[in-house]
């Protein structure tokens, strides 16, 4: 699953319109016009080779961070700029480094941006058909180098939109 689709997917799951997606861009820190967010959630016949802009005529391949932009700018949209405590120094966000934990930092992020809890995640997991133990959640959910990390495949990746959108769509 490319990042295209993960957009693709979380725009339908809870039904944001393309002008909300470049509002979210822009809170994310990465300017997009809404004909250029019409092209990025345009599907690709197509699969893509890099992590560049791979742009054409109908398509614009979302790169990691151009998602990570996407995700953290989602969490400020439905939850507000969190400001730094007093004393503490900004911390940036790190960058995606590969696509393998892609998944992982989607979970992560919707979890905050729609405020839920592990209940909420194994439920719509099970929404979704799918039956996930709190403790291979909470390996999902954990930082990557943790000793019982669990990569997020696309199955689950895939289900949990899934789950989400009829969550969000009853």
């Amino acid at each position: 699953m490319d990042n295209n689709d993960i957009l693709i997917r979380l725009r339908y799951a809870l039904e944001i319109k393309n002008a909300e997606i470049a509002k979210i861009f822009k809170l994310g820190g990465v300017e997009v016009t809404v004909p250029e967010v019409v092209k990025i959630l345009t599907k690709s016949s197509d699969g893509y080779d890099d992590d560049d802009y791979a742009e054409d005529e109908e398509n614009i391949k979302c790169n990691n961070v151009m998602l990570d932009s996407f995700l953290n700018g989602l969490i400020i949209y439905k939850r507000g700029k969190q400001e730094p405590k007093p004393g503490q120094p900004e911390t940036p966000e790190p960058a995606l480094r590969k696509s393998a934990n892609v998944n992982n930092l989607l979970l992560k992020k919707v979890k905050i941006a729609l405020a839920l809890t592990t209940e909420d995640m194994l439920n719509i997991f099970a929404d979704a058909g799918i039956a996930v133990t709190k403790g291979e959640l909470g390996a999902l959910l954990r930082k990557e180098g943790h000793k019982n990390y669990k990569e997020c495949g696309d199955k689950f990746a895939r289900n949990f939109l899934k789950g989400l959108a009829i969550k969000y769509r009853e």
